[in-house]
């Protein structure tokens, strides 16, 4: 049992996106950091990688964790491309070269969700969204880059920012876009008991 005024979960991950995604469900959170390598193995397929780095992330703040009660929740995003995974750009070149690649094709985003208990096996699913950007106008990308949102999303882009503008359709979940998919992440806390709201009986 946690005391009363404690988060009921910890969420290994820093993204102030998750925790607003968490409050829509009503949770709060303890939000820690998971450093770890995210580097795709030889040959690793989009799925395996986000699925491997949602609990590897959860694993990490499991074993510093080990001593508290709450379980773990621990997501990762990635959007693919043709079979190639676009990760957070690593400068404003790789990120206008990503927007490029981007421009007028559809692709794959990819959310890995991972619930770790303090005891038993860890779960997890991966939630999977078609997303179609209209053709880019000449300097769009740039200034995009300009309004510091690529920086640190996968793909170089928020759909809840500014890039929503470049979306023209959407196949799959707007919250797993955005990094933690709702109705997925629901169902995984309510296998661990973690009701949502009370039922009516």
């Amino acid at each position: 049992m946690t005391q009363p005024g404690v988060p009921p979960i910890i969420l290994a991950s820093q993204s102030p996106r998750r925790v607003e995604l968490l409050a829509q469900l009503g949770l709060t959170c303890e939000a820690l950091p998971a450093d770890i390598d995210e580097t795709p193995a030889p040959g690793e397929k989009p799925d395996a990688l986000v699925r491997r780095l949602a609990l590897g992330k959860g694993s990490a703040i499991r074993v510093r964790e080990a001593g508290d009660p709450r379980p773990v929740l621990a997501a990762d995003t990635i959007v693919a491309l043709d079979g190639a995974v676009l990760g957070k750009p690593r400068d404003r070149a790789d990120a206008l070269q990503m927007l490029q690649r981007l421009s007028g094709r559809t692709h794959e985003v990819l959310t890995a969700v991972a619930l770790l208990p303090r005891v038993g096996a860890p779960r997890s699913v991966v939630d999977r969204s078609l997303v179609t950007f209209r053709t880019l106008r000449a300097g769009e990308a740039e200034a995009y880059w300009e309004t510091g949102e690529p920086r640190d999303k996968a793909g170089a882009y928020g759909i809840q920012g500014r890039a929503g503008i470049f979306v023209t359709r959407l196949e799959g979940s707007y919250t797993g876009v955005m990094g933690l998919p709702l109705a997925p992440t629901a169902q995984l806390l309510a296998e661990l008991g973690l009701a949502l709201w009370e039922m009516p009986s």
